[in-house]
């Protein structure tokens, strides 16, 4: 038997339990944030915001901090390269229903690199503590920092870097195991967050191929870390914030997929919600029997009362399935 997790403040900020729901483009909407809560996260982020569209007021950013008094806390993370923008992105985020600001250093996406944003940031540590002292000096937010193990495999700078994000001001920081080389592929080293877990006095939330509640909880174990960021492991898994873990049936996952519809038809546009809600249903399927051919019928749907019979149908299907 685990021992009780303990609460994780950040700044004024305390939340029940350490596991956290990582910023993700195309997926971290308001609907899926809230099917996160309702399983157990305690904080979920926004999509990562651009610092130049809401300075500009651009309608598609702005949308990105839509949120319910029901998500509260709620966390968005803002991504760029220039101070000044930064900071006053910063302020108007905080005229908004906002309980932590984040800072993307960890994208590694080329259109955001060669923007001299997200991973590119960790080299230029200068650049970056001043985007940092930008942020906090425009808000009371607590202001947090998302950033990789480092560049290559050959400049791990996890550790210095943590350093100058605590003395910039930041409430706590997250590290993605992984290098801007890597990518999402390979494996992330959790040696590193151990190390800057010893390094820094700020708390330090870990994030990299975490898959599930138990995983998650070894790791807090391990390495001392004070928070689990689940990112790519929630998609189809909104379990992975609960001790029950993910069903191993489809009938056992409908719940939480129709669940997941009930929320997108209530908070996302029309024009996105059938898009979106195949592209999470697709990954409800993960390790079944016939995924493959499930995943085609998903993508095939027209609308979500098609999509819904789908699921409720091959949830009560027991003839013989083709392995993929």
């Amino acid at each position: 038997m685990n021992p009780p997790l303990k609460p994780l403040q950040i700044g004024n900020l305390v939340l029940p339990n350490p596991f956290l729901l990582a910023p993700l483009a195309g997926y971290t909407d308001l609907a899926f944030r809230l099917l996160c809560r309702e399983m157990g996260a305690s904080l979920c982020f926004s999509e990562m915001i651009s610092c130049h569209g809401l300075v500009y007021g651009q309608k598609n950013t702005l949308v990105l901090l839509d949120t319910v008094s029901e998500e509260r806390p709620f966390g968005i993370q803002l991504f760029g390269s220039d101070p000044i923008a930064m900071g006053k992105a910063a302020a108007i985020v905080s005229t908004y229903p906002v309980d932590v600001i984040d800072i993307n250093m960890g994208c590694p996406v080329r259109k955001v690199i060669k923007k001299g944003a997200g991973s590119a940031l960790m080299k230029i540590p200068e650049l970056a503590e001043a985007i940092i002292k930008a942020v906090c000096a425009n808000t009371s937010l607590p202001v947090t920092v998302k950033f990789r193990s480092g560049w290559t495999h050959e400049s791990i700078t996890a550790v210095s870097f943590a350093h100058m994000v605590e003395n910039a001001g930041a409430a706590a920081l997250t590290v993605h195991a992984r290098t801007w080389s890597q990518g999402f592929g390979g494996l992330a080293d959790w040696d590193i967050i151990r190390q800057v877990k010893q390094a820094v006095s700020i708390p330090v939330i870990g994030n990299g191929d975490v898959l599930s509640y138990e995983q998650g909880v070894r790791r807090i174990q391990e390495t001392g870390c004070d928070g689990i960021m689940v990112g790519r492991g929630a998609l189809g898994n909104p379990w992975v914030f609960s001790p029950q873990g993910r069903p191993a049936t489809l009938s056992g996952r409908l719940v939480q997929l129709q669940r997941h519809m009930e929320l997108s038809d209530k908070y996302l546009p029309n024009q996105r919600m059938l898009f979106r809600i195949k592209n999470h249903a697709g990954r409800y399927c993960a390790e079944i029997p016939g995924a493959a051919r499930m995943r085609k019928k998903i993508y095939d749907c027209e609308n979500m009362i098609e999509l819904l019979q789908l699921f409720t149908t091959e949830a009560n299907y027991n003839g013989p399935i083709d392995e993929d």
